[in-house]
């Protein structure tokens, strides 16, 4: 077990490594880490290329979270003989590593994005009708209070409660609660310009051009 869980956290920060701000510095040569607020996430990426790569970094950031739970769930369940509940923390496990890779990757000097778009790519593997729903209200949250860092914090509060409630042992919510505070930890500058007024809203993206 502990081999596999040093595998499978290996495997994950790796995978988590592939940024979607790389891909969109070669077709735009704008390093989204020197632009905006210097994260190399999708919400920078609206705010300070416009939403076409905003697309394009979220789909990558998410998809990884989807390729990474979706082989763990085939290798584990196929090739292994672990129980329910071990399975249940591997998978977890991968997906917390990826998120890790994506917000520490070491070819950026430990400096990237805030894992929100990995996020959404794992819970709704993991879990696609409560990954759906936390999306849902992701995007409603952050439309009515105008600030996407809201929105954020509540996926991250349901991808918590969605863990303790249906997963077969308390180590996934562990995992996800520990994810939730270095969402915080993270995103300290954005709730420090939210109370000073200099955050970007979210009706500001739709002023990029396109």
């Amino acid at each position: 077990m502990l081999v596999t869980l040093f595998s499978v956290l290996i495997v994950g920060y790796l995978i988590g490594c592939i940024h979607g701000s790389n891909f969109a510095k070669l077709l735009s040569g704008v390093n989204l880490k020197e632009v905006g607020h210097g994260n190399a996430g999708a919400s920078n990426a609206v705010l300070s290329l416009g939403w076409k790569y905003g697309v394009l970094v979220g789909i990558i950031d998410i998809g990884k979270g989807i390729v990474a739970i979706i082989l763990g769930q085939f290798l584990l369940l196929n090739y292994t003989t672990f129980t329910t509940e071990q399975i249940s923390i591997l998978l977890y496990s991968i997906g917390a590593a990826v998120i890790l890779g994506h917000n520490f990757p070491v070819h950026m000097n430990f400096r990237g994005g805030k894992g929100t778009a990995s996020l959404i790519g794992i819970f709704i593997t993991l879990n696609w009708q409560m990954g759906l729903i936390a999306v849902l209200l992701l995007i409603v949250i952050s439309l009515i209070s105008n600030y996407l860092i809201i929105g954020v914090f509540a996926l991250y509060l349901i991808f918590a409660i969605t863990a303790i409630i249906q997963e077969p042992t308390i180590w996934p919510f562990f995992i996800t609660l520990s994810l939730f505070v270095i969402a915080i930890i993270l995103h300290v500058e954005n709730l420090n310009r939210m109370r000073l007024g200099t955050e970007p809203k979210i009706t500001s993206a739709f002023n990029k051009k396109r």
